[in-house]
């Protein structure tokens, strides 16, 4: 049985927090894979899809205010969601809808990841959540976001950012980044030529999940500043974390396993090589 801690914790981030996760990943890198559905709804462990893990990360932490946008080839990806993820209790303001691209913000489709939340950001002042949660669709992990979104809370950030150790070799394709004694985040480069390594640990570096947490008004305020920024590539990795980090507190948040507390599992399976190898590591120990 929960506490009666655990118990107010988990209303409060129901109550509280948005998710958008951005599913609408082309996945080019992926080949005839991703011909004809996007990366997020490829099928994993049989008859699982990627999106399955950030939804169930969701559920598990919560949180039953969720937003699919979708852009590329969504069909099966729809479909999967309201076959799959249809339990919600919508009387009691439960919901996990599709957001498809839309052009509710101008003439273009999704210009990056910043400009698919910015192109939604009616919806999600409608939304009654005083934080938001920006998840990517297509990671394999297992994560408890209360604590990522306590932690934000707890710190008074302006944005937290979710973040694994990774090999060295692997960070260039990854936002990078390093940290203080704190945990805040002095230095982050969007996919680096040479990454940046943890101190003392040439073989390891601090590199972006994806996943940011901003209470909603401050989101709001960086996503217009933002679009009106005409240099700007409208993504959270190249420009929206650079612009916050270079005068505000942009947090570290660190991913760790939720049962051994060591470094987490995560994957982004971007690749034909980390696609194979994360269906292959269902068959390891751990």
């Amino acid at each position: 049985m929960k506490s009666k801690t655990a118990r107010k914790r988990t209303e409060s981030v129901h109550n509280s927090t948005l998710a958008v996760i951005m599913a609408g990943g082309k996945g080019s890198r992926l080949g005839d894979l991703t011909r004809w559905q996007s990366k997020p709804a490829l099928s994993f462990a049989g008859h699982y899809r990627n999106i399955d893990f950030t939804l169930s990360n969701c559920v598990n932490s919560g949180i039953r205010h969720i937003a699919l946008l979708t852009q590329y080839k969504a069909h099966s990806l729809i479909q999967h969601a309201h076959q799959g993820w249809n339990f919600f209790d919508t009387q009691a303001g439960e919901y996990c809808e599709v957001w498809p691209a839309q052009q509710r913000a101008g003439d273009s489709w999704y210009l990056g990841t910043a400009d698919a939340v910015y192109q939604n950001i009616d919806l999600i002042e409608a939304d009654p959540s005083r934080y938001v949660l920006i998840l990517a669709g297509d990671h394999i992990y297992q994560m408890d976001y209360r604590d990522m979104i306590d932690q934000h809370v707890r710190t008074g950030a302006q944005v937290t950012v979710g973040c694994v150790e990774v090999p060295t070799q692997d960070a260039n394709e990854l936002g990078n980044m390093s940290v203080d004694e704190r945990g805040r985040i002095v230095q982050f480069i969007e996919k680096p030529e040479s990454p940046i390594c943890l101190p003392g640990r040439p073989d390891a570096a601090l590199a972006s999940m994806g996943i940011y947490v901003f209470e909603k008004s401050e989101l709001i305020k960086w996503l217009h500043l933002d679009a009106g920024n005409p240099r700007s590539q409208h993504d959270f990795g190249n420009d929206l974390l650079p612009l916050i980090m270079s005068e505000h507190h942009a947090q570290a948040h660190n991913f760790r396993d939720i049962y051994a507390r060591g470094v987490g599992y995560w994957c982004d399976v971007g690749t034909l090589e980390n696609y194979w190898k994360a269906n292959m590591d269902l068959l390891g120990a751990d």
